[in-house]
């Protein structure tokens, strides 16, 4: 690394993935994205060793880390830990000016976050006590339907018809599933239904915050087609979907707040 060059790192220990961000000179010089293990600390290091290897440094050349996500607590290398709400706030911001209204849906837990116009956090409410709206619970449905995950979204967008859900807990949704196939509803109308379910439970959580456009989509369901055609329609708002892994924005926002507590303590 030139001797100009400054380099910080973040690492977002979720539930499900650990991920982590390298960026130098403003710019993301190194990424990376891993299977949290039940070693929440070994997940999220490893994490960083691999973001760090991409970007060709080590871990001497870091002057800041910013430890993000459930499992930052467990992160004794990091510099700092800071709530994933104020990550994903500022990754969102970073990756687009214009957020103010922030959906984003995790493997555990699903949040709305309000943004003001210089992205700071003003207000949020997150749904972390019940599986509807989360990787979690897309994932026990694809079983259910014996499809891939990723196979749920183009489903739902191809279905002629929506068949309503009654719920959205993981348990009653999946009795409710195997009641409706055994009736003979189509799979893919039934998956539709369940993306507009989980939807419009998202959309009673912004209905507490409030909704401003522009509204970015991050977590690793934002890689769902079928659930953000599904919140455009029910939120009737226009998604921002950035050319970006969504999965990685909070570990983003946790490089660029290391940046930034870097640049203050210097």
């Amino acid at each position: 690394m030139a001797n100009n060059d400054h380099a910080f790192a973040g690492v977002d220990i979720g539930s499900l993935a650990a991920k982590s961000i390298v960026v130098s000179n403003g710019s993301i010089v190194g990424q990376s994205l891993i299977r949290t293990s039940i070693n929440t600390e070994e997940s999220g290091l490893i994490a960083l060793h691999k973001a760090i290897d991409s970007a060709k440094l080590s871990q001497k050349d870091l002057e800041f880390i910013v430890a993000t996500g459930y499992g930052r607590v467990s992160a004794p290398y990091a510099n700092k830990t800071i709530t994933e709400i104020t990550c994903h706030g500022r990754g969102a911001y970073y990756l687009h000016p214009n957020t103010r209204t922030i959906i984003d849906m995790g493997g555990q837990d699903c949040k709305a976050i309000r943004l003001d116009k210089d992205g700071t956090v003003i207000d949020f409410v997150m749904n972390d006590k019940c599986a509807a709206g989360t990787g979690r619970f897309l994932e026990v449905m694809a079983n259910v339907f014996k499809v891939k995950l990723e196979d749920l979204g183009p489903l739902a967008l191809s279905a002629k018809e929506i068949v309503p859900m009654s719920s959205t807990c993981t348990v009653f949704a999946e009795s409710e599933t195997i009641s409706l196939l055994a009736r003979g509803e189509k799979p893919e109308n039934i998956i539709k239904g369940l993306h507009y379910a989980i939807s419009n439970r998202v959309a009673g959580m912004l209905s507490r915050i409030g909704i401003e456009n522009d509204v970015f989509f991050s977590g690793g369901v934002a890689k769902n087609v079928g659930m953000k055609a599904a919140l455009e329609e029910v939120l009737e708002a226009k998604i921002v979907a950035p050319n970006f892994d969504p999965q990685l924005v909070g570990a983003l926002g946790a490089a660029i707040l290391a940046q930034d507590y870097s640049l203050k303590e210097a």
